[in-house]
This record gives structure tokens, sequence and C-alpha cells, in this order.
């Protein structure tokens, strides 16, 4: 039995075996999942409905997965995972940056994808960042012109835009932010982020690198997050907590 059986999982691909094999096995295992064989179908499926997950095909016979991603991103927090027959690791570190949360590549087990699956959701929850002080965390963290608001997951500029993050680069943020002017290894952060699988391990470079291009001005030289050679990433600068 599933211990989070509300949870609901939208299965996008266009192999209708596979498809049915996905919903099939995660509706055994207690959770809610609907399909989708287009990137065209997936955009109206998903704006009907809320879901926790979202396994989604690189190869959609109109249009490539990785820009269904990059667009979900840019209205909501899912978690995103690849379900590819890819197995360059270019390409898939590529994923990564434009906002999958993990990959899997065909052909795969059905229990790896269930694993997976829960570790995203576990990393990616609500209370999934970590932080490294204990006690009560803030509202919301200022620093160095930005404003990240804890409760609505979002992050504002001086003059108030918003700049979409990743559930990897807020859990990384907020992790930071809870630990300025410490050095915090890689091992700290895959802990605090509790990014537990190989995936995680290799690309949390990839994820800091993603962040900076967020948040510093010049990204190639970054003052904010920077990297203490042989020991960690450090956050420097003044942070103020935001009480409400």
């Amino acid at each position: 039995m599933s211990l989070q059986p509300q949870h609901s999982i939208l299965v996008v691909d266009d192999d209708h075996s596979m498809r049915i094999l996905l919903i099939e096995y995660l509706s055994g295992h207690g959770y809610k999942a609907d399909g989708a064989a287009s990137a065209q179908e997936a955009l109206s499926v998903f704006a009907a409905k809320r879901y926790d997950l979202v396994l989604l095909d690189l190869g959609l016979p109109d249009g490539d997965g990785s820009d269904l991603a990059r667009r979900w991103r840019e209205q909501a927090q899912v978690p995103i995972m690849y379900i590819t027959g890819r197995n360059d690791e270019a390409d898939l570190v590529m994923g990564l940056e434009l906002g999958a949360d993990d990959y899997i590549v065909k052909p795969f087990s059905l229990r790896e994808v269930l694993a997976r699956m829960r570790a995203v959701m576990r990393r990616t929850g609500a209370a999934s960042a970590a932080p490294l002080t204990r006690g009560k965390l803030p509202n919301a963290y200022r620093f160095a012109g930005w404003t990240l608001n804890l409760n609505t997951r979002r992050l504002s500029s001086a003059d108030q835009s918003a700049v979409p993050l990743t559930n990897s680069e807020f859990n990384l943020l907020v992790t930071f932010l809870s630990a300025p002017g410490r050095i915090i290894t890689r091992e700290k952060l895959l802990e605090s982020t509790r990014a537990f699988d190989d995936i995680y391990d290799r690309a949390i470079d990839v994820q800091i690198l993603r962040l900076r291009r967020k948040i510093e001005i010049d990204p190639k030289k970054p003052a904010l997050l920077r990297t203490e050679r042989g020991a960690g990433y450090i956050f420097d600068t003044d942070i103020e907590h935001l009480w409400t």
C-alpha cells in the first residue's frame, strides 16, 4: 500500500503500451495516474488538474519534452522526471539544466520508476527544504535585492519581477540562506535537499550553476554563491529575515 495515496501523477508518453503499463502500475500502488500521448494533450490535461509529479517522455510526436518541461516550470513547481530512451549523459544533464528533477533511461524496471518517483517527491515536498539550522524559519529572506517568500516559494527581484525556481533550486537556496557565511559541503547539500540518488550526486554542481544564473549579476564571477575549492560552497552576503 502506498504511504501517500493522494498523490496524482501525469504520465506523458506517446508509446501507448508504456503509458498504460505505467498508469496501471502506479494505480496499483495507490496513486492517481492520468495519461497523455502528445505535448498538446499534456498541456490540456495539466491545465485541468493539479499534479504532484509528471513522468515526461522526451521524444513526443509534436515536440520535445524538454520544451514542455520548460513551459511548465514557468507556471508551477511540479516535480518533473524524464523517461527517455536517450542515454547520452550530456543530453541528460542539459535536461536537468532545463528543469527536470530526475530522469530514468529506458528500458527500466517499474520498481525503479516507483522508487525514484518517491525520492523526488520526498525532496521536493513543501517541507523538503531542510535547513542546516534548527528552529522556526522566517516567512521570507531578503538578500542582495532579492526576496524569497517561503510560503509562496516565489523569488522576486528588487523591482518585484518574479524569477521561477525549480524545486531543487528553491531547496538549495533555502539551505544557503539558513546558513549564511558557512561553508557547506556537497555532501551536506545532498543531505539537506534529500537528494540521495546517483543523478543528484553527479548533478549537484549543475544545480548550483543554474541557481547562480538566476541570482548572480555575473554567474561566471559569482559574488553571492562562492565556491570554496576543495571544501564546498558558501553564501556570502547580508541576509535579512522577514517575519509576518
